[in-house]
């Protein structure tokens, strides 16, 4: 498994948490430091069965100072991921990719069904 969080996100530390509590190995990649490429973003959104909107973290700084809930609309599912590409604040975390699996976000009933 891969985990892509921000080391200072509350919601990150709660999910390692729960990896470690419940034995699971993973791979721990720093998102500000590593970003997912495009070709990554593209797989995993593909692979998630969600919508693109749920890979952006819309409660995040950059997110609204770049006014992006009015501006993904008229966005293709190209250009947002290509955006999505260029910074990893602008990427809902933590993620994580456990071969055909992909969880965006932390939502500990859904990972306890799941894993």
């Amino acid at each position: 498994m891969i985990y892509i969080c921000y080391p200072k996100c509350t919601t990150c530390k709660k999910a390692q948490k729960w990896l470690d509590e419940h034995g699971k190995s993973y791979e721990l990649r720093d998102i500000k430091e590593n970003n997912p490429t495009y070709e990554e973003l593209r797989e995993w959104y593909k692979k998630s069965g969600l919508p693109l909107k749920r890979f952006f973290n819309t409660s995040g700084v950059l997110y609204k100072s770049m006014a992006l809930k009015e501006k993904l609309p008229e966005m293709t599912e190209e250009e947002q991921l290509q955006l999505l590409a260029t910074d990893g604040m602008l990427v809902k975390r933590p993620l994580l990719i456990s071969g055909d699996s992909v969880f965006v976000g932390f939502k500990e009933a859904d990972w306890n069904k799941m894993l």
